[in-house]
Parts: structure tokens; sequence; C-alpha cells
């Protein structure tokens, strides 16, 4: 099953309960990669080696 499938799956399930429907694929995935950069980025500059 691909993320399409599982999103409308879900989104069925979600509407036979009465409950919110999920977001829908790669609806948070820039705001994940810029978290990712940020994070890479501070443990860069935590752990460069010390200037001789």
């Amino acid at each position: 099953m691909d993320t399409v499938q599982q999103y409308m799956f879900d989104s069925y399930r979600a509407a036979q309960h009465g409950e919110a429907p999920p977001p829908p694929p790669g609806a948070h995935d820039r705001d994940v990669l810029r978290t990712i950069r940020r994070r890479i980025r501070v443990w860069t500059a935590a752990h460069r080696p010390p200037y001789s």
C-alpha cells in the first residue's frame, strides 16, 4: 500500500468515527527537513575541532 492509499484509508476511517482527517502526505516535509538541517548545524558548531 502506498502513501496515497493509506491516506485515503485513514481519511475514510476518520470520517466513519467522526474524527478529523489526517494531514495529507508530505504536508510537513519542509518543516522536518528544516529541523534536521538546524540540528546538524548546531551539532557541528558544538563539535568543531579546536584551532591550532
